[in-house]
């Protein structure tokens, strides 16, 4: 009886490694959603575009990319977290959904550490602080002159209380000892953009990304990177050091599936994610868009980098004394 038994655990375990072979060989069966929890526009959105051919090349299915706003990005995140966990559905993370939203949203009912599962950091986007060209501030220095004048004359869009963005420019506002009007939009940094452009507010910090192109056009006015360094594709944006103020924040991305997922896929797409962005053309498109490529050697090295990046935002958050939901 006792050897009819072990005989049985043998073999549903020998079956279990042979089925769980069988599905990262034969995995993707159908198209793969790519869940971007943000509104079209945005530096998510902008990132995802890019890795979605070559990602869809080397899965050999289409890969869809799933707009997913609302909620400061929790709608997308819920979406993703609560999909089947076959392989089939992943999530686009940001900085704001991964690692702010949990300290903000504490009665949110997915908690992204306990039900999603990391894979590998992708990128970095660097943020900027940008303003419409009507307002006279040309640097740094200008328009703190200008906001020490008029206090909370000056508008600021951010997609959330929550948001990256927001958190950045109360950081920059206590450490000026100046104001502003935060005007909330939803749906990411894309509307908040368009309310830039359309002068319903004046300035903003957002990602490098999202501000390039209309910066290039003139529609908007860059006044500082809040990066280590200049970046290539605007040599001449001086960052906010150099300008006197030590500022520096990144807006990092990277790919989660559903917890449960099969080990064996997880392991199929880190090798398809850091071959993706091994591609030259994805390399370029990035590079141009002034997006840093960043991976990470392993799965648990970049868990291990998202939990301090939640503890780090949860301190940031508690210091600003920004009220939880």
């Amino acid at each position: 009886m006792k050897k009819t038994v072990q005989k049985q655990i043998v073999t549903f375990i020998s079956s279990a490694v042979i089925a769980a072979t069988a599905s990262a060989q034969d995995y993707p069966t159908r198209a793969v959603r790519m869940v971007v929890p943000f509104a079209p526009g945005g530096a998510s959105d902008f990132v995802g575009r890019i890795l979605q051919p070559r990602m869809a090349e080397l899965l050999g299915q289409q890969v869809v990319v799933d707009n997913r706003a609302g909620a400061a990005g929790n709608l997308g995140v819920e979406v993703a977290a609560r999909s089947n966990p076959d392989g089939h559905t992943f999530l686009l993370g940001n900085i704001g959904t991964m690692a702010i939203n949990a300290n903000i949203f504490t009665n949110f009912p997915v908690k992204p550490l306990r039900d999603l599962v990391a894979v590998t950091q992708v990128v970095d986007v660097p943020g900027c602080l940008v303003v419409h060209p009507a307002l006279p501030a040309k640097s740094l220095k200008s328009l703190l002159s200008y906001l020490k004048a008029n206090p909370n004359k000056l508008n600021y869009g951010s997609p959330a209380v929550s948001s990256a963005n927001n958190l950045e420019m109360i950081m920059f506002l206590n450490a000026t000892g100046t104001s502003a009007t935060q005007v909330p939009y939803k749906g990411g940094a894309g509307p908040a953009m368009i309310g830039l452009l359309g002068n319903e507010v004046q300035m903003m910090f957002v990602t490098f990304s999202s501000a390039l192109n209309f910066t290039k056009q003139g529609r908007i006015r860059m006044l500082a990177v809040i990066a280590p360094e200049r970046i290539a594709a605007l040599p001449d944006v001086p960052t906010m050091r150099e300008q006197g103020m030590d500022m520096v924040v990144g807006s990092w991305q990277g790919i989660y599936f559903p917890k449960g997922t099969p080990a064996p896929v997880l392991k199929k797409m880190l090798a398809v994610s850091h071959d993706t962005i091994k591609s030259p053309d994805v390399i370029k498109r990035l590079n141009d868009g002034g997006v840093r490529i960043v991976t990470s050697p392993s799965p648990e090295a970049f868990a291990k980098f998202w939990k301090a990046e939640n503890d780090r935002f949860a301190k940031v958050i508690r210091e600003a004394k920004i009220p939880t939901q």
